[in-house]
């Protein structure tokens, strides 16, 4: 092999390799865009339930939601969401979970949903911490007719 066909190996490697980088950072980028866009769409969805819950002394009810949660910013990349506002007693507590979506996002630490609490917060968790809150917090009712498809 001479010298030219050894340079031109070289820069085809080097540009596949940049190429490669390249594509798995805006793969990395994207995730956690539709991931920081959902969050934000969670934490206003969260102001606007506090607000109600202010106005009218108990949260909103679900019709109530999905009338607003298509005007969201990010609420496209929030997808689905599986609202327990139905479930929940008077007197729960704050950390109560009101809502999560239905889809995960990844990020370095592997795939988690968004959660919002009843007292505003909001949270990205492992499937299995969702499935083991769920599992301690859920009525005898809403373990029968409550959504639990999205979970593993």
């Amino acid at each position: 092999m001479n010298t030219k066909q050894r340079t031109i190996i070289k820069d085809f490697i080097v540009v596949t390799a940049v190429t490669f980088v390249t594509v798995l950072a805006m793969i990395c980028l994207k995730g956690r865009v539709n991931r920081l866009e959902a969050t934000r769409a969670m934490d206003q969805l969260g102001k606007i339930v506090l607000a109600y819950r202010q106005q009218y002394g108990a949260v909103p009810p679900e019709s109530y939601i999905l009338n607003i949660k298509g005007d969201l910013p990010g609420a496209v990349r929030l997808g689905e969401i599986y609202y327990r506002a139905r479930w929940l007693e008077f007197d729960a507590g704050d950390d109560e979970i009101l809502a999560c979506s239905i889809k995960t996002y990844r990020s370095l630490s592997g795939n988690k949903f968004i959660v919002l609490k009843l007292n505003g917060d909001v949270q990205l968790i492992k499937p299995q911490q969702l499935q083991a809150l769920l599992d301690q917090r859920q009525t005898p009712q809403e373990k029968i007719q409550g959504r639990r498809d999205f979970l593993p």
